[in-house]
């Protein structure tokens, strides 16, 4: 009798264990599911983020492209009335500029997404040259 009922008890225990294992194995992976969905979903956010700021910051530059290129017009109207030896040397500075210019929009135009890290020098970069253009055209003037 003190057999069956060790042999009773000792079947309950395991069942007992496997029982809850099983369910501890299945909340396990509930929860491996729910981090894994979680961690999908903000990569996929900050994903459209930095497609986002891509997107905002080529249109905010194109804007600075379009009025270097403005700038470049009323430059070159301004020529037109200057003495013949200042005429040359303005045309030139102001072939360089535009030169530069349109350097700037290939290279933006040509940027293809490699990655947040990629993209931040790439920014930094094209700002720094950005930012020496802006000042070109002032010394320009």
């Amino acid at each position: 009798m003190k057999k069956s009922i060790l042999k009773t008890i000792t079947a309950v225990c395991i069942t007992g264990a496997i029982i809850t294992s099983c369910n501890s194995s299945s909340e396990k992976v509930e929860n491996a599911k729910e981090n894994v969905t979680k961690a999908n979903n903000e990569l996929y956010e900050a994903n459209q983020a930095y497609l986002k700021d891509i997107q905002d910051y080529k249109k905010v530059t194109q804007d600075r492209i379009d009025a270097n290129n403005k700038s470049i017009a009323d430059f070159k109207s301004r020529i037109e009335t200057q003495k013949k030896e200042a005429k040359a040397d303005y045309k030139k500075r102001v072939e360089e500029l535009e030169k530069k210019n349109s350097d700037m929009k290939k290279k933006l135009d040509d940027y293809n997404e490699e990655g947040k890290d990629k993209w931040e020098m790439f920014k930094t970069e094209f700002n720094h040259d950005m930012e020496g253009l802006g000042q070109a055209f002032k010394d320009l003037t």
